[in-house]
């Protein structure tokens, strides 16, 4: 029978050896090894009918104060302090898969080897995301920049053995026919001889099909072309059950400056003036159309809606959910 004696007694036991225990030294107890690693880069959204994975090829410290043009270094490094991301900015390089039911289809193809270990981890998230390179049926480029179309070569042969390469044609010509003086070029000769690497596999396998200007690149899918930032550059329009989206590629580069000033451009534009024109009238009708949109540069996973505000245009990223 428990006594008010003997209640007292156990508890005064159980005191002291709780105390025996608190009193042991920290070291005692085993520290967790800190992980150093992130989550698999995937995050999937529905469409209508279709199901889009965002994925992410990694992400990459950039001087982005110095990248930007058209604005005074004053004004652009006050400008990104106010907004923290002054210094290196950490610059997002995604892609995306959408699962029309029917086909498999990545829009750009990441980096591959091309641009340090941080970046390149396109196919480890595709295949974190439950799918496989080879179960893509069309891969469709907004533009054949590294940062693009780096990740469609592994070892000098073609990552999406199954697939189709789609590119704009004038695209294709500007970076795949170029002449001897832009090859002779110090800025574009590199360039041209990366897009030779990355895509002569597709050429020589015959899978690599061009599209016109504002065409569709397979059935089902349209493009807008949104020439400027290169001359072929263009944005994939996939529309389900009355939903949109346009993958824009490159027309903004990260998600706050250019929204408040578009007349900033980049010194990766091939040509800066249409660049900026471009990117002007692809705010305006993002906003006013209120479609979704996919930005290869912005934080993944880069899709959101485009508003207008006081100071211009405003980047809204879509709210986070669980389950789409």
């Amino acid at each position: 029978m428990q006594t008010r004696r003997s209640f007292l007694i156990n508890t005064a036991v159980f005191g002291a050896a709780a105390g025996t225990v608190v009193g042991l030294p920290a070291t005692s107890f085993a520290k967790a090894p800190m992980i150093g690693a992130q989550a698999a880069g995937f995050y999937r959204i529905k469409l209508g009918n279709y199901e889009i994975t965002a994925l992410s090829d990694g992400t990459v410290k950039l001087p982005m104060s110095k990248i930007y043009q058209n604005m005074s270094q004053n004004e652009i490094d006050t400008y990104l302090t106010d907004r923290f991301q002054s210094g290196a900015a950490e610059v997002s390089v995604n892609a995306y898969l959408i699962n029309t039911g029917e086909r498999l289809v990545l829009v750009d193809a990441g980096t591959g080897d091309l641009m340090g270990p941080a970046l390149g981890k396109l196919v480890s998230n595709i295949e974190a995301s439950g799918y496989k390179p080879s179960e893509i049926d069309d891969v469709i480029l907004t533009h054949i920049h590294a940062d693009h179309s780096g990740g469609l070569v592994s070892g000098g042969d073609r990552v999406y053995k199954n697939a189709i390469l789609h590119v704009n044609r004038r695209e294709a010509e500007f970076w795949l026919k170029a002449d001897a003086k832009a090859k002779a070029d110090q800025v574009l000769g590199p360039q041209i001889a990366q897009a030779e690497r990355c895509l002569g596999p597709y050429v020589d396998a015959e899978k690599l099909e061009t599209f016109d200007d504002n065409g569709a690149p397979i059935s089902g899918f349209a493009s807008v072309l949104l020439a400027g930032h290169t001359p072929g550059h263009s944005g994939i329009i996939v529309e389900s059950e009355g939903e949109k989206i346009v993958f824009w590629g490159d027309v903004a580069h990260g998600d706050v400056l250019q929204y408040d000033h578009p007349d900033v451009t980049v010194a990766f534009d091939v040509d800066q003036n249409a660049a900026a024109a471009t990117r002007a009238t692809a705010f305006a009708e993002a906003a006013d159309g209120r479609y979704l949109v996919a930005g290869a540069h912005h934080a993944f996973p880069g899709i959101g809606h485009v508003r207008r505000d006081a100071d211009n245009y405003d980047w809204v990223p879509l709210v986070y959910r669980a389950v789409y």
